[in-house]
C-alpha cells in the first residue's frame, strides 16, 4: 500500500498514529504529497481527485481517502477493535468533534497563509475559534469518561485535534480553563505512537 502524506498535516497524523498502535508502518510506503487548495501536490489529483492528504493507494481496489475512512479500513485490516461495536457510535461522534477541530483550525491557516492581507476577515477567524472553543469545552465535560477509557479512534483523533491546536495555534492557550482535558492530553502524548508522528516546527 502507499500512503500519500505530509508530515505537518493533522489528519495524516491519525492515520500515522493508527498504524504505529496497530504495528501495520512496515505495510505502507510513505510518498510524501504536501499542497494547498491553490497549489496541489503533484502527482496527488490522480489519486483523490479533491487532491487532499491522505490518500491511500491498495492493490486489491480504488485508493481510499478521507482520514475516517483509512482509519476504519486499517483498523479492519487490522482487526484492533478501536471502533469497538458496543460504542461505534460515539466513537464516530467523538472522532467527528476531532475533525470539526482541525477543519475550523485549519481554515484559520489558510486564511493568515493564503488570503491577501486586505481582504482577510478577522471576524470570520474568531467565529471558526468559536467552533474549536465550544468543542473543547465539550470534550472537557461531556467525553472525559470515554477519553479515559480503552483506546480507541476517537481518542487518538481528539489527541491529534489538539496537537494540531499546539502547532499551529498555541497563542490561542487551548488549555486554559480545561484542566481535565488538559492532563488527558498530556499522559496521551507520552505514546510512543504520538512521540513518533509529532510534527516538526
Amino acid at each position: 500500500m502507499r500512503l500519500y502524506y505530509s508530515p505537518t498535516s493533522p489528519y495524516v497524523r491519525k492515520v500515522m498514529v493508527l498504524l504505529h498502535e496497530t504495528e501495520q508502518l512496515a505495510s505502507v510506503e510513505l510518498v510524501t504529497a504536501s499542497g494547498t487548495p491553490l497549489a496541489p501536490a503533484e502527482g496527488l489529483p490522480a489519486a483523490n481527485p479533491l487532491s487532499k492528504v491522505p490518500a491511500l493507494e491498495r492493490p486489491e481496489g480504488p485508493t481510499l481517502y478521507d482520514s475516517r475512512v483509512i482509519t476504519q479500513f486499517l483498523d479492519t485490516r487490522a482487526q484492533a477493535g478501536l471502533y469497538p461495536r458496543a460504542r461505534y457510535f460515539d466513537v464516530l461522534t467523538l472522532e467527528a468533534t476531532a475533525d470539526g477541530i482541525l477543519d475550523a483550525a485549519l481554515l484559520m491557516v489558510y486564511e493568515s497563509r493564503l488570503r491577501p492581507e486586505p481582504i482577510r476577515f478577522p471576524e470570520w477567524v474568531e467565529g471558526q475559534w468559536a467552533k474549536i472553543d465550544r468543542a473543547l469545552d465539550a470534550l472537557n465535560t461531556r467525553w472525559m469518561s470515554h477519553l479515559n477509557g480503552p483506546l480507541d479512534a476517537g481518542q487518538i483523533a481528539v489527541a491529534c485535534a489538539l496537537g494540531y491546536l499546539d502547532f499551529r495555534h498555541d497563542a490561542r492557550d487551548w488549555r486554559r480553563g480545561r484542566d481535565a482535558l488538559a492532563a488527558w492530553f498530556e499522559a496521551f502524548s507520552r505514546r510512543p505512537s504520538m512521540v513518533q508522528t509529532a510534527p516538526a516546527a
